[in-house]
């Protein structure tokens, strides 16, 4: 197999863990106010991501760092052309972070009351603009022969787009709900299950609807065989969250996220962004990849350190493995 398909396989992966986890974490901030009635019942659905959600995001990172480093071309053309939502999500990113970590730093309600806010568009934000980024990769730009996006924003609102922007967040919400149902005690549970079956049944229809078209616009045999199976472990989730085994419930949706966005890679490759434009303008892992040297020593770097991250955050989860229940917290102030 040629480096630029290992590493086109090795950045999918990257994007495929990513999305799983941080998934949860963005359907978790996104029903914080939804799921949390009071104060500490806020505090326990924070709690359920507090030791993890820093990690998440090292996927992110690193997903960036080796696009840049394996496929510098996809770099630079990913994001010049999604230059807007790009920075949107880094900036939602990061409000999201401080809220995360300065939340508790004032026994304060109006105080935690606006951190809440701040999460909540931190993780909804991001969520929207994935969905419309990874659309708008399927779908393709206008990109010219250099392999330079030659379109404006409104060449990314698209119908599709608009679509894989719902599906992307409505999948994270209800990954999110089930992971809290997985983590959480008593009334707070139970609420969570609701929803999460709820909110399940909406998601299941718009990711049929968001994969079937992806895979009319680009797919071939086995990318309609991975998105198929993306839907199987998605109905099997809420099944397994209808009779409360929400650990098979959450390996479900997490496999569900990770098949259809790996049925997304299969679908775009060789192309890494198909243009709109001229077929031949498409810009592919060969067109994108450094030169074989580079990939080589990626590779042996890569070889050496992602199982070492990976046991760093197995070991992680593992540790923070137990339910988190429901406890008084006296707080000063009234709520916004």
């Amino acid at each position: 197999m040629e480096l630029t398909t290992v590493w086109f396989l090795a950045i999918a992966g990257l994007w495929i863990g990513y999305f799983v986890l941080e998934g949860f974490d963005f359907g978790v901030g996104t029903l914080l106010r939804v799921l949390g009635r009071n104060e500490p019942e806020r505090r326990a659905v924070i709690t359920t991501i507090g030791p993890v959600w820093d990690g998440n995001e090292v996927w992110l990172i690193v997903a960036g760092g080796a696009t840049f480093a394996a496929f510098p071309e996809w770099y630079a053309t990913l994001f010049s052309g999604f230059y807007l939502p790009l920075f949107a999500i880094l900036v939602s990113l990061i409000v999201r972070g401080v809220a995360l970590e300065y939340r508790g730093k004032r026994d304060d309600l109006v105080w935690r009351g606006r951190m809440d806010t701040m999460i909540t568009i931190g993780s909804v934000l991001p969520a929207l603009l994935w969905g419309l980024t990874f659309a708008n990769l399927v779908r393709g730009v206008p990109l010219d022969a250099s392999f330079e996006y030659v379109g404006n924003l409104g060449d990314l609102l698209s119908p599709f787009a608009l679509l894989g922007a719902v599906a992307f967040t409505a999948v994270f919400v209800a990954h999110g709900a089930i992971f809290l149902a997985l983590r959480t005690t008593d009334d707070l549970r139970a609420r969570a299950n609701r929803l999460a079956s709820r909110a399940g049944v909406v998601a299941a229809v718009l990711v049929i609807a968001f994969l079937a078209w992806a895979q009319a616009i680009r797919g071939d045999t086995g990318s309609v065989i991975v998105a198929a199976l993306a839907v199987v472990a998605f109905a099997g989730g809420l099944v397994a969250n209808r009779v409360r085994r929400e650990g098979w419930a959450f390996l479900g949706t997490a496999l569900a996220v990770g098949l259809a966005v790996a049925s997304l890679f299969a679908a775009m490759f060789p192309a890494v962004m198909p243009s709109t434009l001229d077929p031949q303008s498409t810009l592919t892992t060969v067109d994108a990849a450094s030169t074989p040297y580079t990939l080589k020593i990626l590779t042996i770097i890569a070889g050496i350190f992602l199982p070492l991250v990976l046991l760093y955050q197995g070991w992680t989860y593992w540790v923070f493995r137990k339910r988190i229940t429901v406890e008084p917290v006296a707080v000063s102030g009234s709520a916004s």
